[in-house]
């Protein structure tokens, strides 16, 4: 399996589980360092390389109304202090390709959101700023659609390549997850990561917004690391209830730990 390195962290093969976590979207700067930081003490006690993930912009919201985040310009701003600050890798996604090459300079990881990893262009693009890129398989597409995905990142000279699973459409309004997809994409050479968080969501599930499950969570993050992922993808927000965006499917801060601690355990005993 193709290795991929990010600051002190490589993600993929043998290595440890890779935690990628943050607020679904940047709420303030205030916020934004406070979460950061009370996740890398987390990680750090639990001893699991961290990846701090927020969005600048979620863009592809059901709503016109829905909160979106501060935009690029102040977005990018307050991922560039929470770098420098606590010294962590930072994620998140782009929307269009006029946003790579702003993005690229903050970024360590630039992730495809899972609506967009059909569009050649965006994938393309990002696959040349020679940055690691994420890039979630699409809730409509099969596992084995991302081997001509991959491809397309590949077509750029890139070879770092991460692949999110993050469920796969189940009928309206419902997602499920399929643990087969973890090994089938592990096949094509590059690190895997279950998305729990985003695979308890219910699309729409509240009309004009998501719902979500996140009972099942913990559940799920057991079985993905027992069954074989090279990293965790989870949202974690102080109190999700009050969170503008993605709350149903985000989990406390509080559980964060305790859940560490076993997916620590089941990933030891593989």
């Amino acid at each position: 399996m193709q290795q991929v390195k990010v600051k002190n962290i490589t993600i993929g093969d043998r290595n440890p589980l890779v935690l990628i976590a943050g607020p679904c979207v940047i709420e303030s700067e205030s916020s934004c360092l406070d979460i950061a930081k009370k996740i890398k003490d987390i990680a750090v006690k639990e001893s699991v390389p961290f990846i701090f993930k927020a969005s600048f912009d979620k863009a592809n919201r059901l709503s016109i109304n829905s909160y979106r985040g501060p935009g690029i310009k102040k977005g990018l701003d307050v991922l560039r202090k929470v770098k420098q600050k606590l010294n962590l890798p930072i994620l998140s996604d782009v929307h269009c390709v006029k946003e790579i090459a702003e993005a690229k300079d903050v970024l360590d990881i630039i992730q495809i959101p899972a609506f967009l990893c059909r569009q050649t262009d965006i994938v393309v693009a990002a696959a040349k700023t020679g940055k690691i890129v994420n890039i979630k398989k699409g809730q409509f597409l099969a596992p084995w659609d991302m081997a001509s995905i991959i491809n397309k990142a590949e077509s750029a000279g890139s070879r770092k390549i991460v692949i999110t699973e993050r469920g796969t459409s189940f009928g309206y309004n419902n997602l499920v997850t399929d643990f087969r997809a973890l090994s089938i994409m592990r096949e094509f050479g590059y690190p895997v990561v279950y998305d729990a968080t985003h695979s308890i969501q219910l699309p729409g599930g509240r009309g004009s917004s998501s719902s979500g499950q996140r009972e099942f969570v913990e559940g799920l993050s057991r079985a993905a690391v027992a069954f074989g992922c090279d990293g965790l993808f989870l949202e974690v927000h102080p109190d999700p209830d009050k969170a503008p965006c993605d709350g149903p499917n985000m989990i406390n801060l509080k559980s964060l730990q305790a859940l560490l601690k076993q997916v620590k355990k089941i990933r030891a005993a593989l």
